[in-house]
């Protein structure tokens, strides 16, 4: 039985999902892109993944460099999230002109006011369709405040206790 893609979208627009934005450097050009498919994978070593189209400049940058950093958004970065999802078709370095960056202790982008951004290095990488899945290695971790961005039902939405 196939499944129609829109109909696969649809059901996955269900699922809450962390907004982040996936950076990386190459070059000293800085890439980035809004994802919501990143988790944890195992605490020792301590490690996560992201999922990147191999369309995208940001995949790119990091499969030259072995390196990429997770900024998980406040409930007030929706519009840092459009724009790096590529929005009025914003691209490249551009992307960068919202939010406040600074460079990790490798010079990969960190939002300065994520709730935390975890910078790592690629240990594990497999194809997935359109897709390319990176495995990184957590060496570096900033923590913020605030509560998450979550994206759900095509919608920014934040958490509030149950």
């Amino acid at each position: 039985m196939s499944i129609d893609p829109a109909e696969f979208r649809a059901a996955m627009a269900r699922f809450p999902g962390a907004v982040t934005i996936v950076t990386a450097c190459a070059e000293g050009e800085r890439r980035g892109i809004t994802a919501t498919a990143v988790c944890s994978v195992t605490a020792e070593p301590p490690s996560v993944l992201v999922c990147l189209n191999r369309k995208t400049g940001t995949f790119a940058a990091v499969a030259k460099t072995g390196r990429f950093n997770v900024n998980l958004l406040a409930g007030d970065g929706g519009e840092v999230a459009m724009r790096f999802a590529g929005q009025d078709g914003v691209t490249g370095e551009d992307k960068f002109a919202a939010g406040n960056w600074r460079k990790d202790g490798r010079g990969l982008p960190v939002l300065a006011d994520s709730v935390v951004s975890l910078s790592c290095e690629v240990t594990e990488t497999m194809e997935a369709g359109s897709h390319s899945v990176f495995i990184g290695r957590i060496d570096e971790i900033a923590t913020g405040g605030g509560a998450a961005l979550i994206y759900e039902r095509s919608k920014f939405r934040c958490l509030e206790p149950a």
